[in-house]
């Protein structure tokens, strides 16, 4: 789907849903993760997430934007368009929109350590996936200087 479509499709859903047309942009957006879309308050326009088209489809996509709407139309009515509203509740539950959206799958990969500092007094060793400054930290038993390391990925374990 493209902007176009997704612009076309919410002027129909607001006119259906709402009986008020949207005249501003919507758009996809293709960072969005943690969020369905967005309303913004000084341009009108809306932004939906790509991801959540990808993974959901038309059914999701359609209660998200359902639920922009609500803000967008409340706003130009200078009513309460913010979540705790009773106005904005009560419009999301009348065109049948939801008030969250479903999670994302995210690919839990583990990161492997990269390095591994050494206490030069105890020999306590510690394994750190980001690389610090060691001569701004000391050893957590003894308080005595660490030297880093850096870790061979490619060795089989």
């Amino acid at each position: 789907m493209e902007d176009q479509e997704l612009q076309q499709w919410i002027e129909q859903i607001s006119m259906e849903s709402f009986g008020r047309p949207f005249v501003h942009q919507a758009r996809f957006n293709r960072r969005l993760r943690s969020t369905g879309g967005r309303y913004f308050m000084k341009s009108h326009d809306i932004e939906i997430s790509w991801s959540q088209w990808e993974t959901y489809g038309r059914d999701e996509i359609e209660k998200i934007i359902k639920h922009e709407l609500c803000h967008y139309h409340l706003h130009i009515l200078k009513r309460g368009y913010q979540h705790r509203d009773q106005d904005f509740k009560t419009l999301l539950a009348q065109v049948g929109g939801t008030r969250y959206c479903q999670s994302l799958p995210r690919p839990r990969t583990k990161q492997a350590y990269k390095y591994r500092l050494e206490c030069v007094n105890c020999k306590t060793e510690y394994y750190r996936k980001r690389k610090m400054d060691v001569r701004k930290f000391a050893c957590g038993n003894c308080r005595g200087k660490l030297k880093s390391y850096t870790l061979d990925l490619t060795a089989p374990s």
